[in-house]
């Protein structure tokens, strides 16, 4: 046999020379620092939060199927990571980091499938289903009609919502920002009168999604803003019917 001898250009465990230049410049007890200024330190800290409100949304949507958490429970949750998402992609800089949605799943490399219908929709699940827990009754008020429980007051709110609504249109209010809070009260004021699915309340939630997915600043145009008067309108109509 003949001993095997190393080729020049292969390494030995004894080859390796540290640089000390390298060296005298690493130093691993040093923190290392995420964000360079302030503004870059706020911008990494907005990015976290929208990856724990997504996370906390996927979860919250798991346990809502459940049925681990009430009905109560998981509306103000939701209601309140909604609105805490919207407020965080709100920011120009943030924005612009964020692109959308798919983008920074990707980049984090996050599922979160429930939480990403939900954030599409923009609403709760209870809010875009009407409750089958009934509805919400008020002390010392008298019941209406088929509307069950609910109580003048309820549905007095539920009308002036849809005549605010409508108002809006017709003083030419069509952007995202001013339509989509007015349009979210009144699915929310009528699903505290009613849990029947009456006609074309679909389109108060098909209107709502179509909004939701609209930029802030972005407007309907003029014949959009027509059909959502003339949907919202025989939505307001639907629900009157319940009344009866």
């Amino acid at each position: 046999m003949y001993s095997q001898r190393p080729l020049s250009y292969a390494p030995t465990p004894y080859s390796y020379t540290p640089n000390p230049a390298r060296s005298a410049t690493i130093n691993l007890d040093e923190e290392v620092k995420l964000a360079s200024s302030a503004v870059e330190r706020d911008l990494y800290e907005s990015l976290a939060e929208i990856y724990s409100i997504i996370v906390t949304l996927d979860g919250l949507e798991k346990a809502y199927i459940k049925d681990v958490v009430t009905e109560a429970e998981y509306t103000e949750t939701c209601t309140r990571l909604l609105k805490q998402y919207k407020s965080s992609i709100g920011d120009e800089t943030v924005s612009r980091e964020f692109v959308d949605l798919e983008t920074f799943k990707r980049t984090w490399g996050l599922e979160c499938p429930r939480a990403t219908e939900r954030l599409r929709i923009g609403l709760p699940a209870t809010v875009e289903q009407a409750s089958h827990g009934g509805p919400t009754p008020s002390m010392g008020a008298t019941a209406t009609g088929q509307a069950g429980g609910a109580s003048g007051s309820l549905i007095l709110a539920a009308t002036e919502n849809f005549i605010t609504f409508l108002d809006a249109l017709k003083l030419n209010m069509v952007s995202k920002d001013a339509l989509h809070p007015l349009l979210s009260e009144v699915i929310q004021s009528v699903n505290k009168v009613t849990d029947t699915d009456f006609e074309d309340r679909g389109k108060i939630i098909q209107w709502l999604i179509a909004l939701n997915q609209m930029r802030a600043t972005e407007e309907l145009s003029e014949d959009q803003a027509r059909e959502l008067a003339f949907d919202i309108e025989q939505a307001y109509q639907g629900f009157k019917a319940t009344l009866n």
